[in-house]
């Protein structure tokens, strides 16, 4: 049976919770320090999360580290709001637009209409989306990544490690931006092993940690060994089943270095550098550098890799390892593109040796 057929066979399973976060009033930073630097602004940055919080330990925590170096580095003030539903979005990107903020961060594709409404009545302010698109605004920037490249990265090595052949791969909501860490993932692991499975499954959200844990028990039911999430929140619960699996299993952490969230039960991370994204767009802002548009972070740029892998790399063969690393090097001069949707992966073909 060939990557077509288990293609067709991957599992949909969606679920409707929405677990609501924790505050949806501003947080105040530490006292910030002095900015550094001639002509360099001290600048007023804030932050919008999705429903999954700063606490998620991914996507919006990593936006959140970008924003305390802005701190660090700048001396920025900078505040975050957590929205507690999909419904708050415009109201907390409209409360930091009324204080007056210079830069307001909104954190995922979800937010991309609310952005839209509320970004033009606000000409002098700077808005930037983490992976969405932003309006063809002059004070509006979108930053996204091509986040199957380091997928790919981690399919390759979930596959030179698996033992049984079957891996797993659980996302949150299914929609082409998890697509794009599904794909890669599939079409990595394709590239070391043809013959390789992988189970796919989706939450249905990216808050419902208990959901994740329980797809990820089932697919280790059904022999897959190292688990892939791209799933928030959800993911936590991913990683919790490798840890309650114990010796044999791993699972995959995704957006920040989750390696540490299991010592040694998580395999590595794909790392999208959220943060860099974030503290890049304060320093433009503060040096008067602001430019609109889009702009997109690879393996090249830096936005996307696997962690240092600090708690499995003696498990790792070196020429696995050496492996990742050709392949790394072979996205990054252009000359293996790793698919990031069906068809591609359909017409994926192995890369040479």
């Amino acid at each position: 049976m060939n990557r077509r057929y288990f293609l067709a066979l991957g599992l949909t399973l969606s679920g409707a919770l929405l677990t609501s976060c924790d505050k949806n009033k501003p947080a105040d930073s530490p006292k910030p320090t002095p900015g550094t630097g001639k002509g360099t602004k001290k600048l007023k940055a804030g932050l919008v999360t999705d429903t999954g919080g700063v606490g998620d330990k991914s996507f919006n925590a990593q936006a959140w580290t970008g924003l305390q170096a802005a701190q660090k580095e700048l001396g920025a003030e900078v505040k975050y709001v957590e929205s507690k539903q999909n419904a708050d979005y415009v109201a907390n990107l409209t409360k930091f637009a009324k204080a007056k903020y210079d830069v307001i961060f909104a954190v995922g594709f979800l937010m991309q209409d609310a952005l839209r409404e509320v970004a033009g009545n606000y000409p002098k302010i700077k808005f930037a989306i983490i992976d969405g698109d932003a309006p063809a605004l002059s004070n509006c920037v979108a930053y996204k990544f091509r986040e199957q490249e380091g997928s790919f990265l981690a399919g390759a090595l979930a596959a030179s490690m698996s033992k049984t052949g079957v891996l797993g791969f659980i996302g949150g909501m299914e929609m082409p931006l998890i697509k794009k860490f599904e794909y890669g993932y599939q079409a990595g692991a394709y590239a070391i092993k043809p013959e390789i499975q992988t189970r796919v499954a989706y939450v249905g959200d990216f808050n419902d940690s208990q959901k994740g844990m329980e797809l990820a028990l089932s697919q280790m039911s059904g022999q897959a060994d190292i688990i892939y999430h791209a799933a928030g929140k959800a993911g936590i619960g991913v990683i919790k089943a490798a840890q309650t699996k114990g010796e044999g299993f791993y699972a995959i952490g995704v957006d920040k270095d989750q390696d540490d969230e299991a010592p040694g039960r998580v395999l590595t991370s794909m790392v999208k550098r959220v943060d860099v994204a974030v503290l890049e767009v304060c320093k433009k802002v503060a040096a008067g550098r602001f430019e609109s548009g889009e702009v997109v972070l690879g393996l090249k740029e830096g936005g996307v890799g696997l962690s240092e892998m600090k708690n499995t790399k003696s498990k790792i063969p070196a020429e696995v390892l050496k492996k990742i690393e050709e392949l790394k090097q072979q996205i990054i001069d252009g000359k293996l593109h790793p698919p990031y949707d069906a068809s591609g992966f359909l017409d994926f073909t192995k890369p040479a040796s």
